[in-house]
């Protein structure tokens, strides 16, 4: 096997890089004085990038985590900090608490016409990159500060395939200020730390049916076309 890298600037460059690992293989074949010699099995990027890594970090001090649903900032911290630490060591949960993760970042994915098969399946492999699947997040408490952050291995584009083609990945484009795709990156990143925060704070505290029924009363209610006064 050989493994080219390629630095793909504002493109996610899959099919620049299939081209040229295409030339690759015929390369080798010209080169050979007898091409019958050589059998390219195949040439084709992968979608594992572990050297694109994006990491966001969020802290505050213990007691400015307050809200109606944290009656106790001490507590509340520290539950989450065994949320996040199950997540570590169980599967089960992991593989739940990172489906979180990527509820938000899947969001901006397609929203701005990336490919989201392609950095789920680079963001599970990553989780799993010591030999164990585990969470994509992690969290502490080191002087009082509470800090929780996120890293994962993201390949974006802000030009190319349906970025700029598709009318609503444009606006998405757009409404996020034109980023770079290294900006989008950081953007995506933080989004799935935010969308992992609001799980685990529901989990801890209310419990995840308590926002969940609340937005699937809506959906039944729409499906049963009820009237604004029934609403």
């Amino acid at each position: 096997q050989i493994l080219a890298t390629f630095e793909t600037k504002d493109a996610m460059g899959a099919n620049f890089i299939n081209s040229c690992l295409e030339q690759f293989s015929k390369t080798f074949k010209e080169n050979y004085d007898d091409p019958s010699d050589v059998e390219i099995i195949m040439s084709i990027l992968s979608n594992y990038v572990p050297n694109c890594l994006v990491k966001a970090e969020v802290s505050c001090k213990i007691n400015e985590l307050k809200d109606e649903s944290i009656k106790d900032p001490k507590k509340f911290a520290k539950n989450f900090i065994r949320a996040v630490k199950i997540a570590h060591i169980d599967k089960y949960r992991a593989v739940t608490h990172n489906k979180g993760i990527m509820n938000g970042i899947d969001s901006v994915i397609i929203a701005t016409g990336n490919d989201f098969r392609a950095i789920e399946s680079a963001a599970h492999a990553y989780a799993s990159n010591n030999g164990t699947y585990k969470s994509l997040t992690k969290a502490s408490i080191k002087n009082n500060i509470f800090k929780f952050s996120i890293e994962i291995p993201l390949s974006l584009g802000t030009i190319g395939g349906l970025t700029k083609l598709h009318p609503l990945a444009n606006l998405s484009l757009k409404l996020l200020g034109e980023p770079s795709s290294k900006e989008l990156m950081k953007i995506t990143a933080v989004a799935g730390l935010a969308q992992n925060f609001a799980a685990i704070k529901s989990l801890i505290t209310t419990g995840i049916q308590h926002g969940h029924m609340k937005m699937h009363l809506i959906n039944i209610l729409n499906l049963l076309n009820a009237s604004d006064r029934e609403k």
